[in-house]
Protein backbone atom coordinates (compact mmCIF):
# COMPACT_ATOMS: atom_id res chain seq x y z
CA UNK A 1 0.00 0.00 0.00
CA UNK A 2 1.42 3.39 -1.03
CA UNK A 3 1.65 6.33 1.37
CA UNK A 4 -1.20 8.08 -0.46
CA UNK A 5 -3.43 5.01 -0.25
CA UNK A 6 -2.70 4.63 3.45
CA UNK A 7 -3.53 8.31 4.02
CA UNK A 8 -6.83 7.97 2.13
CA UNK A 9 -7.61 4.93 4.29
CA UNK A 10 -7.07 7.09 7.36
CA UNK A 11 -9.50 9.70 5.99
CA UNK A 12 -12.05 6.92 5.56
CA UNK A 13 -11.36 5.81 9.14
CA UNK A 14 -11.98 9.39 10.30
CA UNK A 15 -15.41 9.36 8.67
CA UNK A 16 -16.23 6.01 10.30
CA UNK A 17 -15.15 7.25 13.75
CA UNK A 18 -17.38 10.30 13.44
CA UNK A 19 -20.34 8.19 12.26
CA UNK A 20 -20.03 5.95 15.32
CA UNK A 21 -20.13 9.07 17.52
CA UNK A 22 -16.50 9.31 18.58
CA UNK A 23 -16.04 12.99 19.61
CA UNK A 24 -14.94 14.96 16.55
CA UNK A 25 -11.95 16.55 18.26
CA UNK A 26 -10.64 13.19 19.48
CA UNK A 27 -11.14 11.59 16.05
CA UNK A 28 -9.35 14.46 14.27
CA UNK A 29 -6.37 14.46 16.63
CA UNK A 30 -6.04 10.66 16.66
CA UNK A 31 -6.18 10.16 12.89
CA UNK A 32 -3.90 13.14 12.18
CA UNK A 33 -1.35 11.92 14.73
CA UNK A 34 -1.20 8.45 13.16
CA UNK A 35 -1.08 9.93 9.65
CA UNK A 36 1.81 12.27 10.42
CA UNK A 37 3.66 9.46 12.20
CA UNK A 38 3.37 7.19 9.16
CA UNK A 39 4.04 9.95 6.61
CA UNK A 40 7.24 11.15 8.32
CA UNK A 41 8.17 9.53 11.62
CA UNK A 42 6.76 9.19 15.11
CA UNK A 43 9.12 11.73 16.61
CA UNK A 44 7.68 14.36 14.26
CA UNK A 45 4.15 13.21 15.17
CA UNK A 46 4.83 13.64 18.89
CA UNK A 47 6.41 17.01 18.20
CA UNK A 48 3.36 18.09 16.22
CA UNK A 49 1.09 16.96 19.05
CA UNK A 50 3.10 19.13 21.41
CA UNK A 51 3.45 22.23 19.21
CA UNK A 52 0.13 22.67 17.35
CA UNK A 53 -2.19 22.84 20.39
CA UNK A 54 -0.06 25.63 21.84
CA UNK A 55 0.37 27.47 18.53
CA UNK A 56 -3.35 27.43 17.85
CA UNK A 57 -4.67 28.19 21.34
CA UNK A 58 -2.10 30.96 21.85
CA UNK A 59 -3.60 32.93 18.95
CA UNK A 60 -4.55 36.41 20.15
CA UNK A 61 -7.57 36.51 17.82
CA UNK A 62 -8.94 33.35 19.44
CA UNK A 63 -9.42 35.21 22.73
CA UNK A 64 -12.51 36.85 21.20
CA UNK A 65 -14.35 33.50 21.38
CA UNK A 66 -14.65 33.24 25.20
CA UNK A 67 -15.32 36.97 25.58
CA UNK A 68 -18.16 37.00 23.05
CA UNK A 69 -19.53 33.80 24.57
CA UNK A 70 -19.41 35.34 28.06
CA UNK A 71 -21.22 38.44 26.75
CA UNK A 72 -24.03 36.27 25.37
CA UNK A 73 -24.34 34.12 28.48
CA UNK A 74 -24.44 37.18 30.76
CA UNK A 75 -27.17 38.77 28.61
CA UNK A 76 -29.11 35.50 28.72
CA UNK A 77 -28.82 34.79 32.46
CA UNK A 78 -29.50 38.39 33.48
CA UNK A 79 -32.52 38.62 31.14
CA UNK A 80 -31.27 41.74 29.34
CA UNK A 81 -32.99 40.62 26.15
CA UNK A 82 -36.46 39.93 27.52
CA UNK A 83 -37.84 43.26 26.26
CA UNK A 84 -36.94 42.54 22.62
CA UNK A 85 -39.86 40.26 21.84
CA UNK A 86 -42.39 42.45 23.64
CA UNK A 87 -41.26 45.55 21.72
CA UNK A 88 -41.42 43.72 18.40
CA UNK A 89 -44.82 42.26 19.28
CA UNK A 90 -46.30 45.65 20.13
CA UNK A 91 -44.95 47.38 17.02
CA UNK A 92 -45.69 44.56 14.55
CA UNK A 93 -49.06 43.37 15.89
CA UNK A 94 -50.96 44.79 12.89
CA UNK A 95 -49.21 42.43 10.45
CA UNK A 96 -50.69 39.01 9.60
CA UNK A 97 -48.98 36.62 12.03
CA UNK A 98 -47.57 39.67 13.85
CA UNK A 99 -46.34 37.74 16.88
CA UNK A 100 -44.51 35.22 14.69
CA UNK A 101 -42.93 38.11 12.79
CA UNK A 102 -42.02 39.64 16.16
CA UNK A 103 -40.25 36.39 17.07
CA UNK A 104 -38.05 36.73 13.99
CA UNK A 105 -37.11 40.30 14.93
CA UNK A 106 -36.60 39.28 18.55
CA UNK A 107 -34.19 36.52 17.52
CA UNK A 108 -32.31 38.98 15.31
CA UNK A 109 -31.97 41.36 18.24
CA UNK A 110 -30.78 38.59 20.54
CA UNK A 111 -28.32 37.48 17.85
CA UNK A 112 -26.56 40.82 18.19
CA UNK A 113 -25.44 39.95 21.72
CA UNK A 114 -24.68 36.25 21.28
CA UNK A 115 -23.07 34.13 18.59
CA UNK A 116 -25.18 31.02 19.12
CA UNK A 117 -28.33 29.95 17.29
CA UNK A 118 -29.10 27.47 20.09
CA UNK A 119 -29.04 30.30 22.65
CA UNK A 120 -31.33 32.37 20.42
CA UNK A 121 -33.84 29.54 20.13
CA UNK A 122 -33.76 28.76 23.85
CA UNK A 123 -34.17 32.37 24.97
CA UNK A 124 -36.88 33.32 22.51
CA UNK A 125 -38.63 29.96 22.81
CA UNK A 126 -39.24 30.51 26.52
CA UNK A 127 -40.84 33.90 25.84
CA UNK A 128 -42.41 33.80 22.39
CA UNK A 129 -43.89 30.31 22.02
CA UNK A 130 -46.10 30.40 25.16
CA UNK A 131 -47.24 33.93 24.24
CA UNK A 132 -48.20 32.88 20.70
CA UNK A 133 -50.03 29.78 21.91
CA UNK A 134 -51.89 31.94 24.47
CA UNK A 135 -53.12 34.05 21.54
CA UNK A 136 -54.34 30.90 19.71
CA UNK A 137 -51.48 30.67 17.24
CA UNK A 138 -50.92 27.23 15.76
CA UNK A 139 -48.15 25.41 17.70
CA UNK A 140 -46.86 24.36 14.27
CA UNK A 141 -46.25 27.98 13.28
CA UNK A 142 -45.11 29.11 16.74
CA UNK A 143 -42.46 26.46 17.32
CA UNK A 144 -41.32 26.31 13.68
CA UNK A 145 -40.82 30.08 13.53
CA UNK A 146 -38.69 30.31 16.68
CA UNK A 147 -36.59 27.24 15.80
CA UNK A 148 -35.86 28.64 12.34
CA UNK A 149 -35.36 32.25 13.46
CA UNK A 150 -32.78 31.04 15.97
CA UNK A 151 -30.43 30.28 13.07
CA UNK A 152 -30.06 34.03 12.52
CA UNK A 153 -27.90 33.95 15.65
CA UNK A 154 -24.93 32.64 13.66
CA UNK A 155 -25.29 35.18 10.83
CA UNK A 156 -25.63 38.50 12.62
CA UNK A 157 -22.41 39.36 14.48
CA UNK A 158 -20.92 38.36 16.80
CA UNK A 159 -20.89 34.88 15.24
CA UNK A 160 -18.73 32.18 16.83
CA UNK A 161 -18.88 30.20 13.58
CA UNK A 162 -17.48 33.17 11.64
CA UNK A 163 -14.76 33.77 14.21
CA UNK A 164 -13.57 30.16 13.93
CA UNK A 165 -13.77 30.30 10.12
CA UNK A 166 -11.79 33.55 10.04
CA UNK A 167 -9.02 32.04 12.18
CA UNK A 168 -8.74 28.88 10.05
CA UNK A 169 -9.10 30.58 6.64
CA UNK A 170 -7.09 33.69 7.59
CA UNK A 171 -9.94 36.02 6.62
CA UNK A 172 -10.50 39.30 8.56
CA UNK A 173 -13.22 38.62 11.13
CA UNK A 174 -14.61 42.16 10.98
CA UNK A 175 -15.23 41.73 7.24
CA UNK A 176 -16.93 38.38 7.84
CA UNK A 177 -19.18 40.11 10.38
CA UNK A 178 -20.09 42.78 7.81
CA UNK A 179 -20.79 40.14 5.16
CA UNK A 180 -23.02 38.26 7.59
CA UNK A 181 -25.20 41.31 8.30
CA UNK A 182 -26.66 41.47 4.79
CA UNK A 183 -27.41 37.73 4.71
CA UNK A 184 -28.89 37.89 8.20
CA UNK A 185 -31.22 40.67 7.03
CA UNK A 186 -32.05 38.72 3.85
CA UNK A 187 -32.87 35.65 5.95
CA UNK A 188 -35.09 37.73 8.23
CA UNK A 189 -36.91 39.20 5.23
CA UNK A 190 -37.50 35.76 3.69
CA UNK A 191 -38.93 34.44 6.99
CA UNK A 192 -41.18 37.47 7.45
CA UNK A 193 -42.54 37.21 3.91
CA UNK A 194 -43.09 33.48 4.37
CA UNK A 195 -45.03 34.00 7.62
CA UNK A 196 -47.22 36.75 6.17
CA UNK A 197 -48.03 34.74 3.02
CA UNK A 198 -48.82 31.58 5.02
CA UNK A 199 -51.11 33.43 7.41
CA UNK A 200 -52.83 35.23 4.53
CA UNK A 201 -53.51 31.89 2.87
CA UNK A 202 -54.53 30.21 6.12
CA UNK A 203 -55.70 32.74 8.75
CA UNK A 204 -56.31 29.92 11.27
CA UNK A 205 -52.54 29.65 11.75
CA UNK A 206 -52.50 33.03 13.51
CA UNK A 207 -55.83 34.67 14.44
CA UNK A 208 -55.76 38.46 14.32
CA UNK A 209 -55.59 40.19 17.70
CA UNK A 210 -58.53 42.48 18.51
CA UNK A 211 -56.77 44.27 21.37
CA UNK A 212 -55.76 47.75 20.16
CA UNK A 213 -52.22 48.86 20.98
CA UNK A 214 -51.96 52.33 22.49
CA UNK A 215 -49.21 54.77 21.50
CA UNK A 216 -47.98 54.93 25.08
CA UNK A 217 -47.66 51.15 25.15
CA UNK A 218 -45.51 51.22 22.03
CA UNK A 219 -43.15 53.81 23.49
CA UNK A 220 -42.94 51.94 26.81
CA UNK A 221 -42.12 48.67 25.01
CA UNK A 222 -39.48 50.43 22.92
CA UNK A 223 -37.86 51.78 26.08
CA UNK A 224 -37.41 48.21 27.36
CA UNK A 225 -34.91 47.48 24.58
CA UNK A 226 -32.28 49.99 25.80
CA UNK A 227 -29.94 47.37 27.39
CA UNK A 228 -29.44 45.48 24.12
CA UNK A 229 -29.26 48.67 22.03
CA UNK A 230 -26.58 50.11 24.32
CA UNK A 231 -24.46 46.94 24.15
CA UNK A 232 -24.85 46.59 20.37
CA UNK A 233 -24.04 50.26 19.69
CA UNK A 234 -21.09 50.16 22.07
CA UNK A 235 -19.57 46.98 20.65
CA UNK A 236 -20.25 47.23 16.94
CA UNK A 237 -20.11 51.01 16.73
CA UNK A 238 -16.57 50.84 18.08
CA UNK A 239 -15.67 47.78 16.02
CA UNK A 240 -16.79 49.01 12.61
CA UNK A 241 -15.56 52.57 13.20
CA UNK A 242 -12.08 51.21 13.93
CA UNK A 243 -11.90 52.24 17.60
CA UNK A 244 -11.04 48.67 18.59
CA UNK A 245 -10.38 45.29 16.94
CA UNK A 246 -12.73 42.27 16.87
CA UNK A 247 -10.65 40.72 19.64
CA UNK A 248 -11.01 43.80 21.82
CA UNK A 249 -14.70 44.06 20.89
CA UNK A 250 -15.42 40.81 22.73
CA UNK A 251 -13.89 42.16 25.93
CA UNK A 252 -15.76 45.45 25.54
CA UNK A 253 -19.02 43.54 25.01
CA UNK A 254 -18.48 41.33 28.06
CA UNK A 255 -17.72 44.38 30.20
CA UNK A 256 -20.70 46.32 28.85
CA UNK A 257 -23.10 43.42 29.45
CA UNK A 258 -21.93 43.17 33.07
CA UNK A 259 -22.22 46.93 33.54
CA UNK A 260 -25.71 47.16 32.03
CA UNK A 261 -27.00 44.17 34.02
CA UNK A 262 -25.52 45.76 37.15
CA UNK A 263 -27.40 48.99 36.41
CA UNK A 264 -30.62 46.98 35.91
CA UNK A 265 -29.88 45.11 39.15
CA UNK A 266 -30.22 41.70 37.49
CA UNK A 267 -26.55 40.73 37.89
CA UNK A 268 -25.91 38.30 40.74
CA UNK A 269 -23.34 35.67 41.67
CA UNK A 270 -25.48 32.85 40.28
CA UNK A 271 -25.62 34.53 36.83
CA UNK A 272 -21.87 35.20 36.86
CA UNK A 273 -21.07 31.64 37.96
CA UNK A 274 -23.34 30.04 35.36
CA UNK A 275 -22.00 32.30 32.60
CA UNK A 276 -18.39 31.49 33.52
CA UNK A 277 -19.03 27.73 33.65
CA UNK A 278 -20.84 27.70 30.29
CA UNK A 279 -18.17 29.92 28.72
CA UNK A 280 -15.33 27.67 29.90
CA UNK A 281 -17.14 24.48 28.87
CA UNK A 282 -18.03 25.74 25.40
CA UNK A 283 -14.60 27.28 24.76
CA UNK A 284 -12.80 24.10 25.82
CA UNK A 285 -14.91 21.97 23.48
CA UNK A 286 -14.27 24.37 20.59
CA UNK A 287 -10.52 24.41 21.23
CA UNK A 288 -10.22 20.62 21.13
CA UNK A 289 -12.07 20.48 17.78
CA UNK A 290 -10.07 23.41 16.37
CA UNK A 291 -6.74 21.86 17.41
CA UNK A 292 -7.81 18.64 15.69
CA UNK A 293 -8.68 20.58 12.52
CA UNK A 294 -5.29 22.30 12.62
CA UNK A 295 -3.54 18.93 12.94
CA UNK A 296 -5.64 17.56 10.05
CA UNK A 297 -4.46 20.47 7.89
CA UNK A 298 -0.85 19.57 8.68
CA UNK A 299 -1.49 15.89 7.95
CA UNK A 300 -3.15 16.64 4.59
CA UNK A 301 -0.25 18.87 3.57
CA UNK A 302 2.44 16.36 4.54
CA UNK A 303 0.71 13.29 3.07
CA UNK A 304 -0.37 14.89 -0.20
CA UNK A 305 -4.00 13.88 0.32
CA UNK A 306 -5.19 17.49 0.11
CA UNK A 307 -3.48 18.03 -3.24
CA UNK A 308 -4.79 14.69 -4.54
CA UNK A 309 -8.40 15.53 -3.64
CA UNK A 310 -7.98 19.01 -5.11
CA UNK A 311 -6.64 17.59 -8.39
CA UNK A 312 -9.47 15.04 -8.63
CA UNK A 313 -12.23 17.60 -8.04
CA UNK A 314 -10.82 20.16 -10.44
CA UNK A 315 -9.89 17.45 -12.96
CA UNK A 316 -13.52 16.33 -13.32
CA UNK A 317 -14.13 19.50 -15.29
CA UNK A 318 -17.06 20.87 -13.31
CA UNK A 319 -17.76 24.57 -13.62
CA UNK A 320 -17.00 26.70 -10.54
CA UNK A 321 -20.73 27.12 -9.90
CA UNK A 322 -21.30 23.36 -9.98
CA UNK A 323 -18.39 22.87 -7.56
CA UNK A 324 -20.03 25.31 -5.13
CA UNK A 325 -23.41 23.58 -5.43
CA UNK A 326 -21.73 20.22 -4.78
CA UNK A 327 -20.06 21.66 -1.67
CA UNK A 328 -23.41 23.07 -0.51
CA UNK A 329 -25.03 19.63 -0.85
CA UNK A 330 -22.18 18.04 1.13
CA UNK A 331 -22.56 20.61 3.91
CA UNK A 332 -26.33 20.18 3.98
CA UNK A 333 -25.84 16.42 4.45
CA UNK A 334 -23.18 16.95 7.12
CA UNK A 335 -25.46 19.43 8.87
CA UNK A 336 -28.04 16.68 9.28
CA UNK A 337 -25.58 14.61 11.32
CA UNK A 338 -23.04 16.95 12.95
CA UNK A 339 -23.14 20.19 14.91
CA UNK A 340 -22.04 23.19 12.77
CA UNK A 341 -18.61 24.01 14.21
CA UNK A 342 -17.50 20.38 14.10
CA UNK A 343 -18.72 19.96 10.52
CA UNK A 344 -16.99 23.17 9.44
CA UNK A 345 -13.64 22.53 11.07
CA UNK A 346 -13.65 18.93 9.87
CA UNK A 347 -14.01 19.92 6.22
CA UNK A 348 -12.26 23.30 5.83
CA UNK A 349 -8.75 21.82 5.40
CA UNK A 350 -10.03 19.93 2.34
CA UNK A 351 -12.57 22.41 0.97
CA UNK A 352 -10.72 25.74 1.25
CA UNK A 353 -8.00 24.93 -1.36
CA UNK A 354 -10.70 23.78 -3.81
CA UNK A 355 -12.74 26.95 -3.33
CA UNK A 356 -9.67 29.16 -3.64
CA UNK A 357 -8.49 27.33 -6.78
CA UNK A 358 -11.96 27.71 -8.32
CA UNK A 359 -11.61 31.48 -7.98
CA UNK A 360 -14.17 32.24 -5.26
CA UNK A 361 -13.73 34.79 -2.50
CA UNK A 362 -12.94 33.09 0.81
CA UNK A 363 -14.80 35.92 2.53
CA UNK A 364 -17.97 35.17 0.57
CA UNK A 365 -17.49 31.44 1.12
CA UNK A 366 -17.21 31.92 4.88
CA UNK A 367 -20.64 33.55 5.04
CA UNK A 368 -22.05 30.89 2.68
CA UNK A 369 -20.73 28.04 4.85
CA UNK A 370 -22.18 29.68 7.96
CA UNK A 371 -25.59 29.92 6.31
CA UNK A 372 -25.51 26.34 4.98
CA UNK A 373 -24.50 24.86 8.32
CA UNK A 374 -27.23 26.77 10.13
CA UNK A 375 -29.80 25.11 7.85
CA UNK A 376 -28.59 21.85 9.42
CA UNK A 377 -29.70 23.19 12.81
CA UNK A 378 -33.34 22.75 11.76
CA UNK A 379 -33.15 19.63 9.59
CA UNK A 380 -33.58 16.04 10.85
CA UNK A 381 -32.23 13.90 12.36
CA UNK A 382 -29.97 16.17 14.50
CA UNK A 383 -31.66 19.60 14.14
CA UNK A 384 -30.38 20.99 17.45
CA UNK A 385 -32.68 24.04 17.41
CA UNK A 386 -35.71 21.78 17.09
CA UNK A 387 -34.71 19.74 20.13
CA UNK A 388 -34.03 22.93 22.08
CA UNK A 389 -37.55 24.19 21.31
CA UNK A 390 -38.98 20.80 22.26
CA UNK A 391 -37.22 20.95 25.64
CA UNK A 392 -38.62 24.45 26.18
CA UNK A 393 -42.27 23.77 25.21
CA UNK A 394 -42.52 20.33 26.83
CA UNK A 395 -45.74 18.46 26.00
CA UNK A 396 -47.22 21.30 23.94
CA UNK A 397 -46.25 19.51 20.71
CA UNK A 398 -44.05 16.69 19.41
CA UNK A 399 -40.59 16.83 17.88
CA UNK A 400 -42.02 15.55 14.59
CA UNK A 401 -44.53 18.40 14.50
CA UNK A 402 -41.78 20.96 15.13
CA UNK A 403 -39.79 19.52 12.21
CA UNK A 404 -42.95 19.88 10.11
CA UNK A 405 -43.23 23.47 11.28
CA UNK A 406 -39.70 24.38 10.18
CA UNK A 407 -40.00 22.70 6.76
CA UNK A 408 -41.28 25.86 4.96
CA UNK A 409 -38.42 27.84 6.50
CA UNK A 410 -35.89 25.34 5.17
CA UNK A 411 -37.27 26.02 1.67
CA UNK A 412 -36.86 29.76 2.30
CA UNK A 413 -33.25 29.11 3.36
CA UNK A 414 -32.56 27.24 0.13
CA UNK A 415 -33.83 30.24 -1.82
CA UNK A 416 -31.49 32.50 0.16
CA UNK A 417 -28.57 30.17 -0.62
CA UNK A 418 -29.41 30.29 -4.33
CA UNK A 419 -29.48 34.09 -4.19
CA UNK A 420 -26.08 34.11 -2.45
CA UNK A 421 -24.55 31.97 -5.19
CA UNK A 422 -26.18 34.02 -7.96
CA UNK A 423 -25.27 37.40 -6.42
CA UNK A 424 -22.05 37.23 -4.32
CA UNK A 425 -22.08 41.05 -4.20
CA UNK A 426 -24.79 40.81 -1.53
CA UNK A 427 -22.16 39.46 0.84
CA UNK A 428 -19.20 41.50 -0.40
CA UNK A 429 -20.82 44.94 -0.69
CA UNK A 430 -20.59 46.04 2.97
CA UNK A 431 -17.05 44.67 3.57
CA UNK A 432 -15.86 46.37 0.37
CA UNK A 433 -17.60 49.67 1.07
CA UNK A 434 -16.51 50.02 4.70
CA UNK A 435 -13.10 48.49 4.04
Amino acid sequence: MSDLQFSMTLIGLLVVLILIRVPIGVALIGVSFVGIGEALNWRVAWGTLGIIPYQFSASWVLSSVPTFLFMGFICYHTRLTQGLFNAARVWLSALPGGMAVASVFGCAGFAAVTGSSVACSAAMGRVAVPEMVRHNYSPLLATGTVAAAGTIGALIPPSILMIMYGIIAQVPISKLFLGGISIGILTMASYVILIIVRVKLNPELAPKSHNPIQKGERLAALAETWPVLLIVLGVFGGLFSGVFTPTEAGAVGASLSCLVSLIKRTLNWHAIRQSLIETLTTTSALLVIAVGASMLTRFLALSGVGDAINDVVLGIGLSPTMIIFAIIVIYLLLGMMLEPIGAMLLTLPIVLPIVDEAGFSLLWFGVLVTKVLEVGMITPPVGMNVYVIKSVVGDLTTTTRIFQGVAPFVLADLVVLAVMVAAPALVLYLPTMIG
